[in-house]
């Protein structure tokens, strides 16, 4: 993502300080890491935070909002009470926004979740990676690759296996790559979970996320 920032992709998090940086850069892991633990069956794609001279926005992209938002909205309320506390500053104007994913099924985050889901169910490993492949390829990618890496299916040694599909032009910088990457967590370790996909290519001036 790094590479291709200030081209066709933005930061997740928009602020500038030069006295507080570090403070600010601690409390932002802190709010993913809360976010993502709270709702770790609530889809979220990404997490973004923007800050002003006394103000903090945290807008988070889920494919479930419902989820998120609770009955009446009070899931956001609670959500809002938890993230204050954790800031210790209750001078600071916090704002919660929830926003949908349009294509979930394309989203790289989303889909290392449902990888990592269905590897700690016990689904073997290569059906996970086709049907996932095969899914993604429907929904319109113009290509995917999923990496996975550890003691796959139980196996003693631990071993790297991959599948693709398409293409992924990792060097073009007009090209909108999504990348994302996870663990699953098995009885016998952990397995990581790679993911690129590739949407096609950007001409526009516009910014992507």
């Amino acid at each position: 993502k790094i590479f291709r920032i200030g081209v066709n992709k933005t930061w997740s998090s928009k602020w500038f300080s030069k006295k507080d940086f570090g403070e600010f850069l601690r409390q932002d892991e802190r709010i993913r890491k809360t976010i993502k633990k709270k709702y770790k069956t609530g889809g979220v794609a990404l997490i973004g935070i923007a800050r002003t001279a006394n103000a903090l926005t945290v807008s988070i992209h889920t494919s479930r909002p419902g989820v998120i938002i609770g009955r009446g909205g009070m899931g956001v309320e609670e959500l809002k009470r938890e993230l204050t506390k954790l800031l210790g500053n209750p001078k600071t104007a916090l704002r919660v926004e929830i926003e949908e994913v349009d294509h979930p099924e394309l989203n790289a985050e989303l889909i290392v979740q449902s990888v990592i889901e269905q590897i700690e169910k016990r689904i073997p490993f290569r059906r996970v990676l086709k049907q996932t492949i095969e899914r993604v390829k429907r929904a319109g990618a113009k290509g995917i690759k999923i990496m996975l890496a550890g003691r796959l299916n139980g196996a003693e040694i631990a071993r790297t296996e991959a599948l693709h599909a398409g293409s992924i032009p990792l060097h073009t910088l007009r090209a909108d790559v999504e990348y994302s990457r996870g663990a699953a967590h098995t009885t016998y370790g952990t397995i990581g979970v790679k993911v690129w996909v590739y949407k096609g290519e950007i001409f526009s001036e516009e910014k992507k996320g």
